[in-house]
């Protein structure tokens, strides 16, 4: 088999923040196969979501990463993506590729089977149970046959409602979809390309994994987060938010420490099956003209800051791992250049030679990947639904709340301070002042003016009174 275009496969993760990949500085958890793309690859440190526009984060997250739309640009809040909105899978389809997925799918049938001519175990969003995946064969026509209506809703670990077709009982959601792409992979005959996108569940709660890989982890050997906090010092509006009640209040250390050491397992058995994806690449001689993709959908507190959750614009929750692999591409190279997700998609186009849908907004990070010191952007804008705005050039993040009538602001020298632990705003006026002028101005460039989530935000702040 031999491809004249370079295949892709996308490995995409679901609550994997920035910091959790040992080659990427951090000794205690155990990633040996996402380590060896970052030794094969280039690196973004810096890569981040621009947000939320509901407390399901991951939702307009990938949404942004299938259409290369900015936030504000998307349909609502990513629920579904329009035809007119060209998804990453159609394209390829429509430069010679074909296009394949497993796995966790947030955003409605109809986009899934535009970007998709072809899949197997596709689980199209809601809560989730990785030991009984309520999941669907491939069907293009969207009207899944033979429903069984089965799914775990972990607020009350009870069995809920949902449209799926059949359930793999006992086979853990990580195995289940690298075992349909190695399916996939084994069998794979065709003289196209393949663009094959892999979506886990994992680290997603509920954090279980094989008892294994849990066993690798010791929480009275897992450090604190440096922003460790028992509470958040002031409501930020999604204080009681499901995310947030995984724990007790006020957080403890020990708890801490358990879901840390958990959230590591989950990881580290993600990590494995990757491995094997891998390996049946290389079994199969298609490892060399293959561009592999590493990513998270966002970040997770899991104790930073007195948070647990990803509803909130502090590093931790908006950063996120970015790896690119394979031909033509630098190796063990790392380039703090300033991205987001949505950037990916015309990044893969210039990368295989595809045309750039006039839909996307994204940019190509192609030249950062041929030079590491090139910038993407000079500033970045975050939002999370109408409460929470942030912008950040090279050194600060203003942060802007605006919560049941009141406001709050932070400033943090990410230079100096890359843990966001000392709110610098009362000592920095004019910075303030510089940062606000950025949000107003990115604001418009970023289309936040809708109804249900720019203007209630914008209309607090009230700065020009």
């Amino acid at each position: 088999m031999s491809a004249k275009k370079p295949n892709i496969v996308f490995f995409f993760t679901d609550d994997q923040r920035f910091n959790t990949v040992n080659a990427l500085d951090n000794p205690e958890i155990i990633t040996p196969h996402i380590d060896s793309l970052v030794n094969r690859g280039v690196s973004f440190t810096h890569a981040a979501i621009m947000g939320g526009t509901s407390g399901a984060v991951c939702m307009p997250s990938r949404a942004m990463l299938h259409s290369g739309r900015s936030l504000f640009n998307l349909q609502g809040t990513g629920g579904n993506i329009p035809k007119e909105h060209v998804t990453m899978g159609e394209n390829f389809q429509k430069h010679g590729y074909n296009s394949w997925g497993t796995g966790k799918w947030h955003n409605g049938t109809e986009s899934y089977n535009r970007s998709f001519n072809n899949g197997a175990e596709i689980f199209f969003g809601g809560m989730e149970d990785h030991w009984n995946v309520p999941a669907n064969h491939y069907d293009p026509t969207g009207e899944y046959p033979g429903r069984r209506n089965h799914v775990w809703d972990f607020q009350s670990q009870a069995v809920a409602e949902q449209t799926c077709d059949h359930i793999t009982p006992g086979k853990h959601s990580s195995e289940l979809f690298a075992d349909a792409a190695i399916d996939y992979l084994e069998d794979y005959q065709d003289d196209k390309p393949f663009f094959m996108y892999l979506s886990f569940m994992a680290p997603h709660d509920p954090r279980t994994m094989p008892k294994e890989y849990l066993d690798m982890y010791d929480p009275a050997k897992i450090s604190l987060p440096e922003n460790f906090l028992p509470e958040h010092p002031f409501d930020n509006g999604a204080l009681r938010i499901r995310d947030e009640k995984l724990a007790g209040f006020p957080r403890g250390e020990d708890e801490v420490r358990r879901h840390l050491s958990e959230y590591y397992a989950m990881i580290t058995h993600a990590d494995a099956q990757i491995g094997r994806v891998i390996q049946t690449l290389e079994k199969i001689g298609e490892l060399e003209n293959t561009i592999i993709v590493f990513a998270g959908d966002n970040g997770l507190a899991v104790g930073c800051h007195g948070l647990f959750g990803k509803q909130n614009m502090y590093d931790h929750s908006i950063r996120v791992p970015l790896i690119f692999a394979g031909p033509g591409i630098k190796e063990n190279v790392r380039t703090d250049a300033k991205c987001y997700l949505f950037d990916i998609f015309p990044t893969l186009c210039e990368l295989v030679d595809a045309e750039i849908p006039e839909s996307v907004n994204g940019k190509s990070l192609l030249p950062a990947i041929n030079d590491p010191g090139e910038k993407v952007r000079d500033v970045r804008y975050f939002a999370y639904t109408g409460l929470q705005r942030a912008v950040r050039n090279d050194k600060f993040k203003l942060i802007e709340y605006a919560v049941k009538g009141e406001r709050h602001t932070q400033l943090f020298d990410l230079e100096n301070d890359p843990s966001e632990i000392t709110n610098i705003a009362e000592s920095k006026p004019e910075m303030v002042a510089e940062l606000r002028k950025e949000l107003a101005r990115l604001r418009e460039e970023y289309a936040d003016t809708n109804d249900m989530f720019g203007k209630p935000f914008w209309e607090a702040m009230e700065w020009n009174k």
